[in-house]
């Protein structure tokens, strides 16, 4: 509880902290969706915490917003998937959430560096392994926006956080580095 008391502090008081990737820890540039920058979609009815027993349905896959833990998931690149009730807490945070369906892992690592070179990424980006879409696809999302794209394109990852890391969603509080709400694996039944 204080860890996350202490990490909402900074996001609220808005403390110019750094970051381990040496780049900007300020916020994206919009508080809106911007066209071409993504695709916008409509906010689901409900965005209540659910027991982690329970599972929401949502709009759009990835999800986007909606009902979800009342856990969030630590900053990072995980290599396992990470439920949708978790990291849609996170996007209500104003994070951005990279999942990646890539079967090659020089695709998976050039992903991974390309993420950890973004110093928002730092403080904004949780990515996670996500099988449900189709092979070789990568979706960025924010709350309300997702950018499908087959394989991995930098420049539009960029643009993507450089938009909107920590502006949208009805929170905005910086994902945990610490470990505290670190997730673990999810079976995916595959």
């Amino acid at each position: 509880v204080i860890a996350v008391l202490v990490i909402g502090g900074f996001a609220v008081g808005g403390a110019g902290f750094g970051n381990s990737g040496g780049g900007p820890s300020r916020t994206g540039s919009s508080e809106q969706y911007v066209e071409g920058v993504g695709v916008s979609q409509d906010e689901m009815p409900t965005i209540r915490h659910i027991p982690e027993s329970e599972t929401a349905v949502y709009a759009t896959v990835p999800a986007t917003s909606g009902d979800h833990w009342a856990r969030w998931s630590s900053c990072g690149f995980f290599e396992h998937t990470l439920a949708d009730e978790l990291i849609v807490h996170n996007l209500e945070h104003g994070n951005i959430v990279v999942s990646y369906n890539l079967s090659a892992q020089e695709d998976i690592e050039r992903l991974k560096d390309i993420l950890e070179e973004l110093g928002l990424f730092s403080v904004w980006g949780v990515a996670r392994a996500y099988n449900e879409m189709p092979e070789g696809t990568v979706v960025a999302t924010a709350w309300t926006v997702l950018d499908t794209m087959e394989g991995v394109d930098e420049q539009r990852l960029r643009t993507f956080f450089e938009t909107y890391a920590g502006t949208l969603g009805p929170e905005r509080i910086v994902c945990s580095q610490s470990g505290v709400m670190d997730p673990p694996p999810v079976d995916s039944g595959s």
